[in-house]
């Protein structure tokens, strides 16, 4: 007899209550419309080397900021609600059973709800010790080495060619 999935009791399921349990707010600091309403699913699980997350992005609001990344990809699955799903600098509406993927280093990208309910997904990826994303509207680029971020104004970098070696 199969158990209940109310209170598993297992390290390997986690309920809807749990889930939810687990909830936070975020919103990113260079973004005023930014508000994400949702649970880490993978490190509630332990999960390392993948990041996966539900997330709930209220009307009128937005996910971060528009953003590449070039060593993580990354993939959104909408379960409700409809949004607008910025890419490459072109938009288009997405909505439930639409599946978004953001190979590394060719898609930037950018969520927002101009809808009356809510935008629900699921998020997952990679969850690299190391990865650069580039914000290109701000013009920064952010660097994480062990979970520790460390931004840079684009323009502060050069061009490295091999020539500058010899």
């Amino acid at each position: 007899m199969a158990e209940s999935s109310s209170s598993s009791g297992s390290p390997f399921l986690f309920t809807a209550e749990q889930i939810q349990a687990a909830e936070e707010r975020a919103s990113h600091p260079w973004n005023p419309r930014s508000e994400l309403i949702g649970t880490h699913l993978s490190r509630l699980a332990g999960l390392k080397s993948a990041g996966i997350s539900l997330v709930r992005i209220p009307p009128g609001k937005e996910s971060f900021v528009y953003h590449l990344h070039h060593r993580e990809d990354e993939w959104i699955y909408v379960l409700a609600g409809r949004g607008i799903a910025e890419i490459n600098e072109r938009e288009f509406e997405v909505g439930s059973g639409d599946f978004l993927a953001y190979p590394a280093g060719k898609a930037a990208h950018h969520m927002r709800n101009e809808g009356e309910d809510e935008l629900v997904y699921l998020m997952g990826g990679d969850n690299k010790s190391f990865e650069v994303a580039d914000f290109p509207r701000l013009g920064k680029r952010m660097v994480k080495l062990d979970g520790q971020p460390t931004i840079y104004d684009l323009a502060d970098g050069t061009d490295f060619r091999q020539e500058d070696l010899d």
